[in-house]
């Protein structure tokens, strides 16, 4: 998989071409806080196919196959991907004015990018998006902790993190620090200026819905998308559903 030195980093990344792009403005894919390019599976292609438009998704620093993490996450590491690296990236591979599609930490990094208002940012997908740290959460990857110690949860993530531990911990132990219950990015929130599709899952176990209430009160141009019996990932749970909406968003979008 390719390469690129992007802040003293190595990160690798996949483009996934569209049949017939023509003009449309490529999107970029904003992984979780676990993920990396293998982890979207098809689901990257699956978007280019069905939205005609040339896909990007990279691994960040720690995770994949890119550069590991030198030192344990600080509580603005989100707002380092979104307004350092993110830009960086964007011009070392030449991508303009783009759609955005960020899944949880992705989706937050994605928003804190949009509302900076720096960079050309088109339309903004976020599925199960995070803007505030809440109980559900903290529990969730405490839980996750521990399954990380006592089940297979460690084999299965080094089959697509070079330094699994790393991920992991790079994750999970800034999430449960203490300094991190004060993380919001609400602030950003009213500077989105593009159309913002916001999908969650009724049943995310790391979110409630109030994360995307949040952003609906805040943000103009917004459709939010709420899914029965859908976890924390909706893109797998009900692919088709996602694909679906994702498609009539972006035609609809200018």
């Amino acid at each position: 998989m390719p390469q690129v030195e992007v802040s003293g980093c190595s990160i690798e990344y996949q483009w996934y071409r569209a049949p017939h792009p023509g003009q449309r403005e490529p999107l970029v894919m904003l992984h979780e806080g676990l993920g990396s390019v293998s982890l979207w599976k098809d689901f990257p292609d699956r978007v280019a196919h069905v939205t005609g438009r040339n896909v990007l998704a990279y691994s960040r620093q720690g995770y994949g196959q890119s550069s590991a993490l030198s030192a344990g996450r600080e509580p603005d590491y989100m707002h380092d991907e979104a307004l350092k690296v993110l830009p960086q990236l964007r011009e070392k591979l030449g991508i303009g004015s783009c759609a955005l599609l960020g899944h949880s930490d992705g989706a937050s990094i994605a928003l804190i990018h949009a509302g900076a208002r720096r960079w050309p940012v088109s339309s903004l997908t976020v599925i199960a998006p995070h803007v505030f740290v809440e109980d559900i959460s903290v529990q969730s990857i405490t839980s996750a902790r521990q399954a990380y110690l006592t089940t297979d949860l460690r084999e299965r993530l080094a089959r697509h993190h070079a330094d699994p531990d790393g991920a992991f911990r790079g994750w999970c132990d800034i999430w449960l620090d203490d300094r991190f219950r004060h993380w919001n990015i609400e602030e950003y929130l009213p500077g989105i200026e593009c159309p913002v599709l916001a999908i969650q899952g009724h049943d995310d176990e790391y979110g409630s819905l109030e994360q995307v209430h949040r952003i609906l009160r805040a943000v103009e141009l917004i459709e939010v998308m709420k899914l029965e019996s859908c976890g924390h990932w909706p893109h797998r749970d009900q692919p088709d559903k996602v694909l679906s909406a994702l498609r009539a968003f972006l035609e609809a979008c200018p």
